[in-house]
């Protein structure tokens, strides 16, 4: 399942920007792990976005509420499912490499 995650800063960004490191190396964990497609920040930096390749929502639950920014209380955070009409061959190919084939 592709799951959208939002995080919208609930601090100025100068207040996040220390926890930077700690949560972009939760984030490649997650790309090595292959639960991560992508992620980057908004622009301007409101916050940013994820898009995860998990199990269901409850692994995106333990995901999100994991990063440091969400541990912190720096982001509030959003999830939604996400069904791919146009482009479904990247998501495919995203589960087939997550799955080892």
């Amino acid at each position: 399942m592709l799951v959208q995650a939002s995080f919208r800063y609930r601090v100025p960004l100068e207040q996040a920007l220390p926890r930077l490191d700690e949560h972009r190396a939760h984030l490649r964990a997650l790309h090595a792990a292959g639960e991560l497609v992508m992620s980057g920040p908004f622009e301007p930096r409101t916050g940013g976005g994820l898009l995860l390749c998990v199990a269901g929502m409850d692994r995106a639950r333990a995901i999100t509420e994991a990063d440091p920014f969400v541990v912190h209380g720096l982001v509030a955070y959003t999830l939604e499912e996400w069904r791919p009409v146009i482009g479904t061959e990247l998501a495919e190919a995203w589960e087939a490499k997550r799955a080892g084939r």
